[in-house]
């Protein structure tokens, strides 16, 4: 049984020293791109509530995660995305096209 513990206890402490975040399900959103500034790596979402920022609905300003996802999204485009704090900063971690 202590071994089983003392397994879990270094994983633990493995994550957290590595700086990723405990694997979570992050909750997807639906919102129409207003804006895409791909030289700032950022995006302007239409969105609905995001639960686990605790956000109404709103229009906003996203940094992408990895500015990669910014790539084929355009102003008009219905999303479906995920966002969570990333450095202290509201980021989109994931997006794709479809409502």
């Amino acid at each position: 049984m202590e071994r089983i513990n003392f397994a879990a206890a270094a994983l633990i402490a493995a994550l957290a020293l590595s700086g990723q975040p405990f694997a979570q399900s992050l909750p997807t959103v639906s919102g129409t791109v207003e804006k895409v500034d791909t030289a700032q790596g950022k995006i302007t979402i239409d969105h609905g509530p995001i639960k686990n920022l605790d956000m109404e609905a709103m229009t906003m300003v996203f940094r992408a995660q990895d500015p990669a996802l910014l790539k084929g999204v355009k102003a008009g485009d219905k999303v479906r995305f995920t966002a969570d704090r990333v450095n202290g900063q509201i980021s989109v971690t994931s997006i794709e096209k479809g409502s």
